[in-house]
């Protein structure tokens, strides 16, 4: 419905009356001003029509008393959409600000000759409000009859569903509360909070969502009574009652709501705090219904109908998530909250490539309190940023001191949280720490889990890109930890996928893990990914995890994670695991993630004359320098057939190449040299002393530019007699 309009000689007319009058329209639930007679100008003390225009389709009840503003504003609307007729008495304040007026107005609707519905409401001046009692006769009834009506309508009971209001209520609570304790019983709060609401009224409309709550409001009210239940604002619920049948009644409730409802239905969630008040107590009736609050919220994850109680457990908990919030700051300032590194060992060389900074919090009063404890709490108080840009300040001076100290610095990562990308530019953020500090983007790793680049994939998609543009490497974090998506993988590009831990700890239930962290690996690998995986805490777990290609390992097996002094310490007697020189990563990231259970990498791929040869093969990665020759990485497969096969294997430190066996050089280390040096594949029949003739592939996959050694994958083919 558009807008009406007035001829410009009707309009002149009226809006040039002395009588204080205005004339509405309620076009798209909105009530929109159309006439403005100089009366009314007058009466609130406008000077300018265009203002007051203004104010009246804005902000209508800005100068009206607050205790008067909901009442009146909830009679107009019901004027609007119901009919009937207006007839409301407010306080208000003319538009200059001075002191309240007494208004009475009067308004009825007419319908125009074109059909469209319109108001018109008169305002009477009933004089000037005071809130004491000098007033006349006439004043000080007006006065009773505002209080009245505001009382009613506004104070104390919920215009939408007739439930007392939560002011009321929390009278009516306190007396009930006594009531039930009086009489034996023990007194029960209920907060319930409709699951889907906002989803509802976007799909079926704000008048059906009305309507839901006035039918859930009837049901309560038919099991609890309507002086017992509250409506606290939107689609929450208070309840008061005795305690005893109180799952009965709402399991009841549920099956009820379900029935009626049917496809406009929404699952109930009820938070239950049973109050053991005595007699001689005060009855704390809000932090009741906190309590109740707080359970309820315990659900917020719930989309069926579902009750939970609040307990010590709960209180407990909600008692840490204070302490955590209040002292968060005050822990960074006082350096209650440390941070620790655990190494990432290279597969290949046994040295620590990368560190993992986490954030431990030692706290004076409680001691060591789980992360599992307050990085979730942080998060939900949106201060997790702070606490990560925390940790990127401790690694920016840890790795001043390792320069300082004359150790070779590697990649530190840090995790992010999906809110630090909401409450600030956390890219721009770490981007200026790591400039202003004069160091290089690539030694510093971010490490994002899965899970928060599913809730905005556009969004995060641009913040790993944006990382990666500046330099910056990105690590998926806790790979397999949930119902893992491999269209993140394809669509999204990170330098290194993390393995969540379980895989290792399912390893030793069954075969399973095996065969999934293989073929993980495998694909990995193929996608020009590195890996890690956490949790590896056995020498089965090492040499496991090196046979299928896995890069990267992190867990208690190497070290627990320590701080930066404890660190220091252990280079310093000798006894660290040793870092890596940055300048030979890029060589050991190759033949770290070769997988030894997958001819392709040595035949070159396409290769279909392979075919006829077994597919279980044994595989070696073997290292030369000028003079001697070592293995690296050896398969299972490998490992049998060398101690089935050869009288003397290479070990895995390096051996000078006339130690040898003769028959060795010829037929094995030499085609092998020949491959290291000119990087040519080499097919290789060696003759054992047995009369067993092996054949073997060679190629070479890698070049040390420190070390100027060499590396050759070597797969045995086929063993055949002579």
């Amino acid at each position: 419905m558009g807008r009406y309009e007035f001829s410009s000689k009707n309009r002149e007319l009226m809006e040039n009356s002395l009588v204080p009058f205005a004339i509405y329209q309620f076009i798209d639930k909105r009530v929109v001003t159309l006439i403005l007679s100089a009366g009314f100008l007058k009466l609130f003390n406008y000077s300018d029509r265009d203002q007051a225009y203004y104010d009246m389709d804005h902000d209508m009840y800005k100068d009206a008393d607050p205790e008067d503003a909901a009442r009146i504003a909830d009679a107009a609307l019901r004027f609007a959409t119901e009919g009937g007729r207006y007839d409301v008495i407010y306080r208000t304040r003319r538009s200059d600000g001075g002191e309240y007026t007494i208004v009475h107005a009067i308004g009825e609707h007419f319908v125009t000759d074109s059909g469209v519905r319109l108001a018109q409401v008169w305002y009477m001046d009933e004089g000037s409000y005071s809130g004491d009692n000098s007033t006349g006769e006439l004043t000080a009834s007006l006065k009773k009859a505002i209080r009245r009506e505001s009382m009613i309508k506004a104070s104390y009971y919920d215009h939408l569903t007739g439930l007392p209001s939560m002011t009321y209520f929390l009278e009516l609570a306190d007396a009930g509360c006594k009531k039930i304790v009086d009489e034996g019983g023990c007194p029960a709060f209920l907060f319930l909070d409709l699951t889907g609401m906002k989803n509802f009224n976007h799909k079926h409309g704000f008048s059906e969502g009305d309507n839901l709550l006035r039918s859930f409001s009837r049901l309560l009210i038919r099991h609890f009574s309507n002086e017992n239940c509250s409506r606290f604002g939107q689609d929450h619920f208070a309840i008061f009652t005795d305690e005893s049948g109180i799952d009965d009644k709402l399991h009841e409730i549920f099956r009820e709501w379900q029935s009626t409802g049917k496809s406009k239905s929404l699952p109930v969630r009820v938070g239950v705090y049973v109050a053991n008040f005595d007699k001689s107590s005060n009855f704390d009736i809000s932090t009741a219904c906190d309590n109740a609050k707080t359970a309820c919220d315990t659900l917020r994850n719930s989309y069926v109908s579902s009750i939970s109680y609040y307990n010590k457990e709960l209180a407990d908990n909600l008692d840490r998530k204070d302490y955590i919030i209040s002292n968060f700051e005050r822990a960074l300032s006082e350096k209650w909250i440390n941070v620790y590194y655990q190494p990432i060992v290279r597969a290949v060389n046994g040295k620590v490539c990368d560190e993992e900074a986490l954030a431990r919090w030692i706290d004076p009063v409680r001691g060591f309190m789980s992360p599992a404890d307050f990085i979730p709490t942080l998060e939900e108080a949106h201060l997790i940023y702070k606490l990560d840009l925390y940790v990127v300040d401790q690694i920016i001076e840890k790795l001043k001191i390792i320069e300082k100290e004359g150790l070779h610095k590697v990649p530190q990562s840090v995790n992010l949280s999906r809110t630090d990308f909401d409450e600030c530019d956390i890219v721009s953020e770490i981007c200026t720490r790591m400039d202003n500090a004069g160091l290089d983007h690539s030694l510093l790793t971010i490490e994002i889990t899965e899970s928060i680049v599913g809730t905005d994939f556009e969004f995060m998609k641009k913040q790993v890109d944006r990382f990666r543009r500046l330099g910056f490497k990105v690590w998926m974090d806790d790979f397999g930890s949930g119902y893992s998506s491999l269209d993140v993988l394809q669509d999204l590009e990170f330098d290194l996928i993390k393995f969540d831990m379980r895989f290792l700890k399912q390893m030793d239930k069954g075969n399973n893990s095996r065969v999934i962290l293989t073929e993980l690996m495998r694909m990995a690998t193929n996608l020009g990914l590195e890996t890690v995986c956490e949790g590896v805490e056995t020498v089965e777990h090492v040499n496991f995890l090196r046979d299928v290609g896995c890069s990267k390992l992190q867990g208690y097996y190497f070290t627990k994670p320590i701080p930066l002094d404890q660190i220091l310490y252990r280079y310093r007697t000798g006894i660290q695991i040793g870092f890596e020189d940055p300048e030979e990563s890029d060589y050991y990231d190759i033949l770290g993630k070769l997988n030894l259970y997958d001819l392709d990498w040595v035949a070159g791929g396409g290769n279909t004359d392979l075919d006829k040869y077994f597919t279980t093969l044994p595989m070696v990665i073997m290292e030369l320098n000028d003079t001697a020759v070592r293995i690296v990485r050896s398969n299972p497969s490998y490992r049998d057939f060398a101690g089935r096969m050869l009288v003397r294997n290479i070990g895995e430190e390096f051996e000078e190449f006339d130690t040898i066996p003769e028959h060795r050089r010829e037929s094995f280390l030499s085609p092998m040299i020949q491959c290291a040096i000119h990087g040519i594949g080499q097919l290789v029949d060696e003759r054992l002393p047995n009369g067993m003739v092996v054949r073997t592939i060679m190629r070479r996959i890698a070049v040390n530019p420190v070390r100027k050694t060499a590396s050759v994958a070597v797969a045995v083919l086929s063993v055949t007699n002579s």
